[in-house]
């Protein structure tokens, strides 16, 4: 999925912080964990696949270091980071319980939740994180993130500290308090379990950034919306068209059988899109001014997948993530 990276970092020319942070100065160690804060972040949704529960996790894990900072030897912050998270994760999974057998469709993962592109950048290799990891789709994407909840907590853990950050086996054994033996078992049971949840070929749900023909279609998608045109929402579809609506347990297919709601979607009011990207994927960002009212208000995230030149799969989210993509909750 990427290629090894070295994620153990030092902090060689920061002694004097490292120093203060474990002696307990709140500034020395903000200053040393906030910039790991966002990759800290997407770790967690990854193993949690929402985004509000990652924000929860991230603030446990911080509070988790600020009281064991004394354990910290001022080398391998990230790694130090990294394993308590991971640790937070898997005790917020065994509470709940929370793992699915299989999955078919979104409808199945009511937990699942869209992850903004602006705040994916922020990983991004700087002169700060020169060893930091580019989020790449092919492991943010909903079918991915989907596929991973059929995995059980340790499992996930071993695939995404491998397979996604590039860990070498000895550290990822460290990662889980574990054996390498035993990591390795765990991470070759896992790529089994994703091998059958996710398309047989890989371009079918790994791509990079969204390409010219995504964009355009995303345009008519909008296009559609703001006139009302159902004709045109209708001609950019394939005809297997599925669209789901975490966390309701709907599930639509068939374009014969959606264009008639998508009609009256189209009818409820007058609508404004606005174009975003979430979890690397075209997507649109909603605002429905119903009669009598003066103000389109947030309604809807509509994030696509295309396949073939025609809109494969609608995933459809509520609102409440608008702040996390910088949108006003009305315009």
């Amino acid at each position: 999925m990427t290629g090894t990276i070295p994620t153990m970092d030092r902090t060689d020319g920061v002694g004097d912080v490292v120093g203060l942070a474990i002696a307990g100065e709140e500034p020395a160690f903000a200053e040393l964990t906030e910039r790991h804060r966002r990759e800290l972040h997407v770790h967690c949704y990854r193993m949690l696949a929402s985004f509000e529960e990652a924000e929860d996790a991230v603030q446990e894990t911080l509070l988790r270091a600020w009281r064991s900072r004394e354990t910290f030897d001022g080398s391998m912050l990230r790694a130090w980071l990294y394993r308590i998270a991971t640790n937070v994760c898997l005790d917020m999974l065994r509470r709940t319980s929370r793992r699915l057998s299989t999955v078919h469709n979104f409808s199945e993962v009511p937990w699942l939740q869209p992850y903004p592109d602006a705040l994916l950048d922020e990983v991004a290799p700087s002169d700060d994180q020169p060893d930091a990891v580019i989020v790449e789709r092919e492991t943010i994407e909903l079918a991915f993130l989907a596929a991973m909840q059929v995995l059980p907590p340790r499992q996930r853990a071993a695939l995404i500290a491998r397979d996604v950050l590039g860990w070498p086996a000895i550290e990822t054994a460290s990662l889980l308090e574990t054996s390498v033996a035993a990591a390795n078992s765990a991470l070759q049971r896992a790529r089994a379990t994703m091998q059958e949840h996710l398309p047989a070929r890989r371009s079918d749900w790994s791509a990079g950034e969204p390409t010219d023909e995504e964009r355009v279609l995303l345009e008519k998608f909008i296009e559609a919306h703001e006139r009302g045109d159902a004709a045109l929402a209708v001609s950019i579809a394939s005809q297997d068209l599925r669209i789901t609506m975490p966390p309701a347990p709907y599930l639509f297919e068939g374009l014969d059988k959606i264009a008639p709601l998508l009609r009256n979607a189209l009818s409820e009011g007058e609508w404004r899109l606005l174009p975003t990207l979430a979890n690397r994927m075209p997507t649109a960002a909603s605002y429905l001014r119903q009669e009598g009212d003066s103000r389109f208000r947030a309604f809807k995230f509509d994030v696509l997948r295309i396949e073939n030149g025609l809109i494969a799969e609608i995933t459809t989210f509520g609102p409440a993530l608008f702040p996390a993509f910088g949108l006003p909750p009305t315009i």
